[in-house]
């Protein structure tokens, strides 16, 4: 099904800084692509076949280990894309894109998407931002996984989610969080519910409620704003 243009200019914010003439170039092109929570979009070392612009829902990038161990390295929302980096030419992929949170993407077959970046400068420019960006989060998201508590960094998170979804309701699992975070599902519980005590998310089968969101910010480690700021420097609109 081609995705409906006035759609994906609204929602997905790469695609609505787009000038008229360089969407044009990618709207034909445009399939509507539902994103189900635990789907791959892409695996780890695969060539890229298909560039994803989501609308709504979440999308998390992870560095897989040998033995399967996973810890997420960016969080990709309707202010970016998935396969990006494959206008500048054919590319693998360094991380497995899993989606999250349940929602909707654009979709676009990488030789398509790499014939309208030679043609547009606009494009080009967009493939740079965004690769700019996931540099910021990848290289923050190091620093925070390797200094930071994790009931911190779980809060920040769940602020970084909150700010790309239009509910306060989060439908993820434990399953998802521990691996996220990098750790166990014992410890995901036992700061869930802390958190629950708290007064700040309340948590039920597989939902997490955000309660008090000034209480995260509070409890959140200081990566939550420093990616959100220079995210917001260089994206066209912001979060």
């Amino acid at each position: 099904m081609l995705m409906d243009r006035s759609r994906a200019r609204r929602r997905n914010l790469l695609l609505a800084a787009l000038p008229p003439k360089d969407f044009s170039l990618l709207v034909p092109h445009l399939r509507d692509a539902p994103l189900e929570q635990g789907a791959v979009l892409q695996e780890q070392g695969e060539r890229i076949d298909q560039v994803y612009f989501p609308h709504d829902g979440i999308i998390s990038l992870l560095a897989v280990m040998q033995q399967g161990d996973a810890i997420e390295t960016a969080t990709i929302g309707h202010e970016g894309a998935v396969g990006m980096l494959c206008g500048l030419g054919p590319r693998r992929s360094h991380s497995r894109a899993v989606v999250q949170v349940a929602g909707l993407a654009s979709r676009i077959a990488a030789e398509r998407f790499r014939q309208a970046a030679e043609e547009s400068r606009e494009i080009r420019d967009m493939i740079a931002r965004h690769g700019e960006m996931l540099l910021i989060q990848v290289q923050q998201s190091s620093a925070c996984n390797a200094l930071h508590a994790v009931e911190a960094r779980l809060c920040r998170w769940l602020l970084q989610v909150h700010d790309r979804l239009d509910s306060n309701t989060i439908k993820l699992t434990h399953e998802f969080l521990s691996e996220t975070l990098g750790v166990r599902r014992t410890t995901v519980t036992v700061i869930a519910s802390n958190l629950q005590e708290a007064g700040l998310i309340r948590y039920h089968r597989g939902r997490i409620e955000i309660v008090d969101r000034a209480g995260l910010e509070a409890r959140a480690c200081e990566c939550y704003e420093a990616i959100r700021r220079d995210i917001d420097r260089v994206t066209p609109v912001a979060l």
